[in-house]
């Protein structure tokens, strides 16, 4: 997981912001009344040295206040599906590069928040973040810049840089 510093500007989809706002509303409302339930509850069982049941509810209460501060700090500044237009790369591009070999992979650079699975992408598309070391070797980077990133020095192309739609 990674963390924005709160003066960064992130990019996000307008399904990735409503999918955000909407799940750090759930987190804040009922799942937040859930845990403090599961707490009391657990106290009422007495001896709290030795009650798993109120040490799980504490930690879930814990990641839980993790995520909101997080989400919190992330939609404060935040940039919705305005995409850049630009000729660099920069959060809310799609952006293709190649490995060599004509092994060209395409992607969107943004916040993997965007991503609508585990795996981290939206649909077959995979989601690079700019922090990830592909991502930090592309930023500003334009369109024929050959870029070499990460512990084994992988080179890559920038073949093209388009505004991501949905």
């Amino acid at each position: 997981m990674t963390t924005e510093s709160s003066t960064a500007t992130t990019w996000l989809t307008p399904e990735a912001h409503d999918r955000l706002t909407a799940s750090l509303a759930d987190m804040t409302g009922p799942v937040r009344a859930d845990i403090v339930k599961k707490i009391e509850a657990a106290r009422d069982e007495g001896d709290l040295k030795e009650n798993g049941g109120y040490h799980a509810a504490k930690e879930e209460q814990g990641k839980l206040e993790a995520r909101i501060k997080q989400l919190t700090a992330l939609l404060r500044d935040v940039r919705v599906g305005d995409v850049p237009a630009g000729d660099v790369v920069e959060e809310g591009c799609l952006v293709s590069v190649d490995y060599g070999d004509d092994d060209v992979e395409s992607f969107l650079y943004a916040n993997r928040e965007n991503a609508t699975d585990e795996g981290g992408k939206i649909g077959t598309l995979d989601v690079y973040s700019p922090e990830s070391p592909i991502g930090q070797a592309l930023a500003r980077c334009k369109v024929g810049d050959e870029v070499t990133f990460g512990p084994r020095a992988l080179k890559v192309v920038i073949k093209t840089i388009t505004p991501y739609r949905a």
